[in-house]
């Protein structure tokens, strides 16, 4: 159950979310969301550190929280799941598929070309975007379902990362998408965070002037909470 801080927060980031769907917030650097989204044919894979690292992929699917919009890619938190595997000697490499915008049919268009080469682990982080747009409940569900199955058809270790809709698009609407996530987590059987942003949604000091994207320290925080998650999943995926 959420406390009421957490949901506090929550209301907070919801309100940032509106501000910007209505045109007037921008990343720091001045230009739009939808002006950094790659093309959904474009690579998502980060670039292998040498053209000699054959360690087997964790890809991190999701949009611009993902993609570290606004953020050195050093900062970003699949970088910093990156350096907690170094540290723990987990022989995973991390790959950052974010892209700005996408909703979870975008990251179900580019799904194949994500899950290319030696994956085995998949962290999906969408949703942000289609409550956003009031995407229909059931095509969140349908879109990240198919995700779900693909993975498990390849036999990637997957965990689930929670959203939240925007509170002005109702209740019911609100309630619905945030039960897509258990319900999908149960039916998969997949590991689950409940929400992606939990602890730095609506935290001023965490987001940048947009209020929407974390800044390093939220990433930092994201990437911890994160890691308890991932660990498991990551040691057991390179034994296996």
């Amino acid at each position: 159950m959420m406390t009421r801080r957490v949901v506090g927060a929550m209301v907070l980031w919801w309100i940032a979310l509106g501000v910007v769907a209505c045109g007037t917030g921008e990343p720091r650097d001045g230009r739009s969301e939808s002006a950094l989204r790659a093309p959904v044919d474009a690579p998502p894979a980060s670039p292998a550190p040498n053209g000699t690292d054959a360690r087997p992929l964790l890809v991190v699917l999701g949009d611009s929280l993902t993609a570290g919009l606004g953020l050195a890619p050093e900062e970003a938190y699949p970088a910093l799941l990156q350096k907690r595997l170094d540290q723990a000697a987990i022989g995973l490499r991390v790959v950052n598929a974010g892209v700005s915008g996408d909703t979870s049919a975008g990251g179900l268009s580019r799904l194949d070309l994500a899950l290319a080469g030696d994956v085995r682990v998949l962290i999906v982080a969408l949703g942000a975007n289609d409550g956003l747009r009031a995407v229909p409940v059931e095509e969140l569900e349908r879109n990240l379902s198919t995700i779900l199955a693909r993975a498990r058809e390849r036999k990637i270790a997957t965990l689930l990362a929670g959203m939240e809709a925007p509170p002005n698009l109702g209740r019911d609407y609100s309630d619905a998408f945030r039960e897509v996530y258990p319900m999908l987590a149960a039916r998969y059987r997949v590991a689950r965070m409940p929400f992606l942003l939990d602890g730095v949604a609506g935290v001023s000091a965490l987001n940048q002037p947009d209020g929407i994207h974390p800044t390093a320290e939220g990433a930092r925080i994201i990437a911890n909470r994160l890691w308890p998650l991932v660990e498991p999943l990551a040691r057991s995926a390179v034994r296996g």
